[in-house]
């Protein structure tokens, strides 16, 4: 079988499946987003910009069985120090720092 075959089958197989599930993602994440967000003490912008780009460097680096990549409720806690006392400068640091932490893993 042809690489290119295989690429079809890999990244096409079931498009109309993949598109469904990636649409009710977005919409779950959302809401997900500005809460966190929220909670974390940052504007909900920077929640929904960091969802977008989490979702779409994962969707092209590949992810991991049970590794979850976005926000979750012990992160945004955690970070709540982090933003008060430094700035939301420490939180994109320690974002970019966790993206290659997974991608090392």
């Amino acid at each position: 079988m042809s690489f290119t075959n295989s690429l079809r089958r890999t990244w096409f197989g079931n498009v109309r499946a993949d598109l469904l599930s990636g649409m009710v993602v977005a919409l779950a994440l959302i809401p997900e987003a500005i809460g966190f967000s929220v909670i974390a003490g940052v504007d909900p912008k920077v929640g929904l910009y960091a969802s977008v780009v989490i979702a779409t460097v994962i969707a092209f680096v590949g992810g991991r069985p049970a590794m979850i990549s976005a926000a979750t409720a012990a992160t945004a806690v955690l970070m709540v120090g982090l933003v008060r006392d430094h700035g939301v400068q420490y939180l994109f640091a320690a974002t970019i720092l966790m993206g290659v932490f997974q991608i090392l893993a």
